[in-house]
């Protein structure tokens, strides 16, 4: 009996060895997750008010913009614009009441630029249009000034007799701070006359170009008088430089606004001038 129970003692004792040397035995599994949230803690803690999150920073195709200096560009810009601006130099009026146009005014600097600005008969507002004389022109005008001796000259260009009837002429010539006003309607001195006679050229175009905007955009079935009319102004020599309104003449050929008999009209003349300027 005694035997018995030492058997089974050392059984129990056997038994419990085995069990206890595997689980001894049995690697530990790694903390991966344990390992993963403490990162997460410690990295990346929770925002509060005291720790401020800070927004990861984006690439984008803006440039931060200076206004300071965007406002000196533009100034600069503006001062540029200014010294390139043109500074009339000739100034021509026309004034005869009851005359389709009664009143024009032409001024423009050495190189042609300028504006006219005229007033219709039955209008009492001035209509305003850049003009741009061609090399031609300005030489005519520079000729005849030069021969007149315009600005040291005194002399009275008005004939002894009054034709105001057809109109009266005031030209003004402002150069190297000098400047002088002539007035007549008659004359028989010929750089005046043709001082006088160029600037009625030069607003017989601008006046043309501007009926026949008009008409093309609002009475197209106008515009074969209004061709009319030119090919008149032409025929009399009554245009300062045909060869001028080439490109223009040319915009008007394949305006299908117009009638065909207008844009006939425009073609036949502009063969015309070519011929007539070879």
């Amino acid at each position: 009996m005694k035997d018995f129970f030492k058997f089974g003692l050392f059984l129990s004792l056997f038994f419990a060895v085995v069990i206890e040397f595997p689980a001894q035995s049995k690697k530990p599994k790694k903390p991966v997750k344990i390992m993963k949230t403490g990162a997460v803690v410690t990295l990346a803690p929770a925002p509060t008010l005291e720790t401020p999150v800070e927004t990861p920073s984006v690439k984008t195709n803006e440039r931060p913009v200076d206004e300071t200096l965007t406002e000196v560009k533009r100034n600069s810009r503006d001062v540029a614009n200014t010294r390139t601006a043109s500074v009339p130099v000739y100034f021509y009026e026309f004034t005869r009441p009851g005359f389709t146009y009664p009143r024009i005014l032409v001024e423009h600097d050495d190189a042609g630029k300028g504006k006219i600005a005229f007033l219709k008969d039955g209008s009492e507002e001035l209509i305003s249009d850049p003009i741009n004389l061609s090399a031609l022109t300005i030489s005519k005008i520079e000729e005849a000034l030069s021969a007149l001796s315009f600005i040291d000259s005194t002399e009275n260009y008005q004939y002894s007799r009054d034709y105001s009837h057809m109109g009266n002429t005031q030209i003004t010539v402002r150069k190297n701070g000098r400047e002088r006003t002539v007035k007549y309607n008659w004359t028989e001195n010929k750089n005046a006359k043709v001082l006088m006679d160029e600037y009625r050229r030069i607003a017989n175009e601008y006046t043309w170009r501007f009926e026949i905007s008009v008409a093309r955009e609002n009475q197209q079935l106008q515009t074969p008088a209004i061709m009319d009319a030119l090919d008149s102004y032409l025929k009399r020599s009554e245009i300062s430089d045909p060869a001028h309104m080439l490109p223009f003449l040319t915009g008007l050929t394949t305006d299908e606004r117009l009638p065909l008999i207008a844009r006939n009209h425009a073609v036949k003349i502009i063969k015309q001038i070519e011929k007539n300027k070879k």
